[in-house]
């Protein structure tokens, strides 16, 4: 009670007490009674360890907004409600968003808007450091809390891999304490245990899971036999995730993760001798094809450790970064002898250091500057050991095979970028974001680039957001895929190509411009539309040119990539649906790097020709519905491809396939006093179709691989 007011009440009260002496005369003091302007109350300082870290989520998640591109989210719910839920590996789950087409292991297992590889990780707001082509999935399904696909003319803070961004969020609810224990498995001798597990610890918490999965179908089959020949494998995995919150209202961060794994190579029955080999080699008669015998190691451990910040209108984030990679193809080398020529030991490591800083400062109401920072110094090796045949004048093998020299290289190299831009908000309903980046590359080829960024934004009810953007990008190439080989170490051998020409592996430049729109229709159902266009210079595109499944590097002059993507989304109480359609075409001409690797007859073709690059798929599809009916939950997805290309320099294609697959899932409680046990069944390709991702023809493509065969498989999960 204010001071005025109680000595009012205070001289009322002895008028009341003293009324044998109310003729006397009270005189009170004046009273001058200002009244106080209204103040604007600061927001409350978060005081709960749950309050502070929403609050630097949001702050985090303002330093690196996807402005001006229209994300493609997979929740959590999603995730766990579809066929085979998070024992799915992360890259068939990508294949449920628009323009997300199928591939074999050996060539990249997706593609996005018909790009090869060029895919940027992260996982809460931290960039995940790429390690050497190979066919583990690094990241588990089973931490996931959201994906967010970002496609088009990004904004000037994603750089470098820019065909898309899958933005991992963690699991909502993973620190409240306890986790999960499960197994699963079923056809093709697949098993698959796991565990994750979750909790605080004052200002601290942590989240990590761990996975072990084995199967005789590892890579796919090069047959369209249920059963491959000689194709298990066996793959750890391990994801840990560590926060705290220090005392001046920070956040350290640290991630680590590894996958480890063993694969057989599929053996492809049916396959000829190399010619004139098999009269040097004792025993050849009785050695088919099918009892070929290679096999490859994997190995990819990173750590990421990142600082957070707000400072009044400045969010920023610092962060250091390391990643080791190794891939390791064995031959067997009697058999790559007597039906390739040459039998190649091949050996790929690579580590990697770096930092990088992004911050941004909201000027004003209508200003957000955003700059940031990135540099990695990355020390690759690669070393070719092969056994090969000697040739004649004519080409024809003779004598007994020996070891040719050791191809290896080594490389210590550097890529370093910057950024600055403006999100300026014109008004309430029309946004501009402006960007300007530059990008320099030290490794076997030095080159930079200036990439302006632009983008506008406009949503003109709540229920419509449209885009349009452009934006120059620089890519460049996978140091370890671009080391150089030095070919005269092959001439006069059986491993000596046709065409005696290596041109250095070149950053890919490109423009790219992109517009869509999204639409909420009725309630609970979303429609949107997007369109771009690409021209690109010295195009970036990998293959397998050889038995190692192992991608080499190479460069067209010029190329362009063209895609409309129709998708749809419902979700109406316990039903949820979505679909999802894309249109696309990626050409390229003039092969500029690498030249070795190609057929004489194919390179000249490509010279003048116009092609469509090997992982070209003009029309793409997938949908999926699930639905609660009494407790227990049914699922169903498919995916639709018109085929990848094939025969001489991508001329043909491969024929259409779809696979649909089937889940049903229920959550039994068998006590109060006891946490509950998640049962589900799945079908992988319902109805058994047998179809080809490749079938051994096209640049870059060794041998064919087909879709997995029917299967059955059933989890147990019990929370902990």
């Amino acid at each position: 009670m204010r001071p005025y007011r109680m000595l009012l009440l205070g001289c009322v009260a002895g008028l009341a007490a003293g009324g044998a002496r109310a003729e006397q005369t009270l005189v009170l003091p004046d009273i001058d009674v200002t009244a106080s302007q209204p103040q604007a109350s600061p927001a409350p300082a978060p005081n709960t360890l749950a309050q502070k870290t929403q609050a630097l989520d949001q702050a985090r998640a303002n330093i690196l907004p996807p402005v001006g591109v229209s994300p493609y989210d997979i929740d959590g719910a999603t995730i766990d409600q579809a066929p085979q839920g998070d024992n799915a590996p992360l890259n068939q789950v990508l294949l449920q968003a628009p323009g997300v087409s199928q591939d074999s292991a050996a060539s990249g297992l997706l593609h996005i808007r018909n790009e090869h590889a060029n895919v940027q990780y992260r996982v809460n707001g931290i960039l995940l450091p790429e390690g050497v082509s190979g066919f583990g999935t690094l990241l588990d399904t089973q931490f996931v809390g959201n994906i967010s696909l970002l496609t088009g003319a990004l904004p000037a803070q994603f750089g470098l891999h820019t065909s898309a961004i899958v933005d991992v969020t963690s699991k909502n609810g993973v620190f409240d304490g306890g986790g999960s224990i499960g197994v699963y498995g079923g056809s093709h001798g697949t098993i698959m245990p796991s565990f994750e597990y979750g909790g605080t610890s004052g200002q601290t918490q942590y989240f990590f899971t761990g996975q072990y999965s084995q199967s005789n179908l590892g890579i796919e089959n090069t047959t369209p036999a249920y059963n491959a020949i000689h194709d298990r494998d066996a793959l750890n995995k391990f994801f840990g995730y560590v926060s705290t919150i220090l005392e001046d209202g920070s956040r350290l961060s640290f991630l680590t993760g590894s996958a480890v794994g063993t694969y057989q190579i599929p053996a492809n029955p049916g396959q000829a001798p190399f010619p004139g080999v098999a009269a040097l080699l004792p025993g050849s008669a009785a050695s088919p094809s099918s009892a070929v015998a290679e096999s490859q190691y994997e190995a990819s451990l990173y750590n990421v450790l990142a600082w957070q910040k707000t400072v009044g209108a400045l969010d920023f984030q610092f962060a250091y970064f390391s990643r080791y990679s190794e891939l390791h193809f064995m031959p067997d080398t009697y058999g790559d002898l007597l039906y390739n020529g040459v039998a190649s030991d091949v050996l790929r490591d690579s580590f990697l250091n770096g930092v990088s800083a992004d911050a941004a400062y909201h000027y004003s109401d209508s200003h957000t500057i955003r700059s940031g920072f990135h540099a990695s110094g990355e020390d690759t090796f690669v070393r070719n050991s092969s056994f090969v045949f000697a040739t004649d004048a004519a080409g024809n093998p003779y004598g007994s095979p020996y070891p040719a020299p050791v191809d290896a290289s080594s490389k210590f190299g550097w890529l370093l970028g910057a950024y600055i831009e403006d999100e300026w908000k014109i008004n309430r309903q029309l946004t501009l974001n402006a960007g300007l980046r530059f990008d320099q590359m030290v490794q076997y080829v030095d080159a930079n680039q200036f990439s302006p960024r632009l983008s506008l934004t406009y949503d003109p009810f709540d229920s419509t957001k449209m885009h349009i953007g452009f934006a120059r990008y620089f890519t460049p190439p996978s140091q370890a895929l671009s080391a150089p080989v030095n070919l005269s170490d092959f001439a006069n051998t059986t491993a000596a190509p046709a065409v005696n020409q290596s041109g250095p592996v070149l950053p890919e430049r490109g423009s790219y411009l992109d517009a869509g729109v999204d639409q909420k229709v009725l309630p609970g159902l979303t429609l949107g539309i997007d369109g771009y266009l690409k021209w690109a210079q010295d195009l970036l595109d990998d293959g397998q040119f050889g038995q190692a499944l192992v991608l080499t590097a190479f460069n067209y002059a010029k190329g362009y990539n063209q895609g409309l993507e129709f998708k749809a989304n419902y979700e109406q109480g316990d039903f949820r649906a979505y679909g999802n359609l894309a249109l696309a075409k990626q050409m390229a001409t003039d092969v500029v790097s690498n030249q070795y690797l190609f057929d004489p007859n194919e390179l000249a073709f490509i010279s003048d020709h116009y092609i469509y690059t090997d992982h070209s798929q003009t029309l793409t599809a997938s949908a999926g519905a699930s639905y609660l009916w009494n407790g227990v939950r049914f699922s169903t997805d498919m995916i639709y491809g018109s085929g990848l290309r094939a025969g001489f320099a991508n001329t043909a294609t491969v024929a259409p396939y779809v696979q649909f697959n089937f889940g049903v899932m229920h959550e039994f409680s068998l006590s109060p006093d006891t946490k509950p046990i998640t049962v589900r069944f799945d079908i992988v390709n319902l109805f058994d179709t047998i179809y080809q991702i490749r079938d051994g023809s096209g640049i870059g493509v060794f041998a064919p691989q087909y879709g997995p065969r029917r299967g059955f498989f059933i989890g147990i999960s019990q929370k902990i």
